[in-house]
């Protein structure tokens, strides 16, 4: 009986641990907000003029879905906002307002490979499936909404 006791006990150490380990991974903070700009002047004064925003870097990015887009880096404490311009040749690619397709949230992570990896088993499209290697990626949220995961440093 001693011997069934010490084993149960050693097993649901097991669990516990296993389940520390699982809640271990989770969202430590808000890297960064994207919004993608529709009104240049009209945004840049909100953003810099009345909420006191500063422009820290503006880069033009280069891919498929990106290139030539403007993104302008607004920053105020820890927050950083990216501000999207689209390159005037691929204003057509743009969605309906409140969809854009660059609208979005990143939030930083712990363990995005485990984060990763429930969400997957959850049925969520990952956008980068080399998330782990990479320490991002991207995902739609149940309302729509666009949800990015970082674990850069």
């Amino acid at each position: 009986m001693a011997g069934t006791i010490s084993s149960f006990a050693q097993s649901e150490d097991a669990v516990v641990a296993n389940k520390e380990s699982k809640q271990q991974a989770k969202v430590t903070g808000l890297r960064y907000l994207c919004v993608h700009v529709l009104d240049l002047e009209r945004s840049m004064k909100l953003y810099r003029e009345i909420l006191g925003f500063k422009l820290s870097e503006a880069e033009v990015l280069h891919g498929p879905g990106l290139e030539g887009m403007l993104v302008m880096k607004l920053k105020t404490d820890d927050l950083t906002i990216g501000l999207s311009v689209t390159a005037p040749e691929f204003m057509h690619t743009i969605g309906p307002v409140g969809n854009t397709n660059h609208n979005h949230f990143m939030l930083k992570v712990n363990d995005i490979k485990t984060i990763g990896d429930k969400l997957k088993e959850e049925g969520y499209a990952l956008e980068n499936e080399n998330y782990a290697r990479d320490k991002y990626t991207f995902f739609v949220g149940p309302n729509g909404e666009i949800i990015g995961l970082s674990s850069w440093d």
